[in-house]
């Protein structure tokens, strides 16, 4: 990388131009906060989300759900809110809700969904696995929703400290291809920056743009998407401190502006 790390002024991305990968009310949320920043947002969708193809099992789990059968429901994305919300899911009262990060609790909470637990340190399905094995040391009856092609870390670790889970498959993830402009703008060297949010998302920005400037930088929204990144090929440039859009934006704003985006304009 030739970018270097500056200080802050009050608009750090000032001429930069980002990609944005995912769309709708997320991806709307993120390019304002990047305009703040005086960027110019490049929302261009990799990935988008699908039904689960055993609608049968989620439509059990989340009647089984309303009727209290669960002591804990765990969130581990915002995709998993949206399913929730669509399908205006009941939690009762006594069933509590832990969410893998600050960003999943957020989106719950805009819904009306009240958190109970969000790990402190470890913003992984790990990390809340082991905080809810320290806090619960009775078998709890537990239902962990998720995406088709998440790793099972969370219900295999609950399982194996003797809680009762349901592993239900939320929804599908689906790759979405950019247009022929955004491809060029990537190839060129017009996009400064790419968040990578997942590594869904890593695997599109692979696949999708593979011939990627040695100056663009490539920001992920923490150490566990850096590793599914650099597992996927992607040489990452910085590394949020936190899982949220935040730390990311203000991770990318302690860089300059790479000097081959002098070469094009907007």
């Amino acid at each position: 990388m030739t970018t270097t790390p500056e200080s802050k002024h009050d608009k750090p991305l000032d001429g930069w131009r980002i990609l944005v990968p995912r769309g709708g009310p997320w991806g709307d949320g993120v390019a304002a906060s990047l305009r703040l920043q005086g960027a110019v947002p490049v929302v261009a969708p990799l990935i988008n989300f699908a039904p689960t193809t055993d609608q049968a099992a989620l439509d059990v789990a989340l009647e089984q759900l309303a009727a209290g059968a669960y002591d804990w429901l765990t969130v581990t994305s915002a995709t998993t809110v949206d399913v929730l919300f669509a399908h205006r899911a009941v939690v009762p009262a006594t069933t509590r809700i832990a969410a893998v990060g600050e960003t999943t609790a957020a989106a719950l909470q805009a819904v009306g969904y009240e958190v109970a637990l969000v790990p402190t340190q470890d913003n992984s399905a790990e990390g809340m696995a082991q905080q809810m094995i320290s806090l619960e040391t009775e078998p709890r009856r537990i239902l962990a929703l998720r995406s088709e092609i998440a790793k099972p870390v969370l219900s295999v670790q609950l399982t194996e400290a003797g809680h009762d889970v349901d592993s239900v498959v939320a929804y599908r993830t689906v790759g979405v291809p950019v247009t022929d402009r955004i491809k060029r703008d990537v190839e060129n060297g017009r996009i400064n920056a790419i968040l990578i949010t997942s590594g869904s998302v890593a695997e599109q920005v692979r696949e999708q743009f593979p011939e990627i400037p040695d100056d663009t930088l490539l920001a992920a929204i923490g150490p566990r998407t850096a590793r599914d990144a650099r597992n996927a090929g992607l040489p990452v440039s910085v590394v949020a401190d936190r899982q949220t859009v935040d730390a990311l934006i203000d991770a990318v704003s302690h860089f300059t502006l790479p000097h081959a985006a002098d070469e094009f304009t907007p």
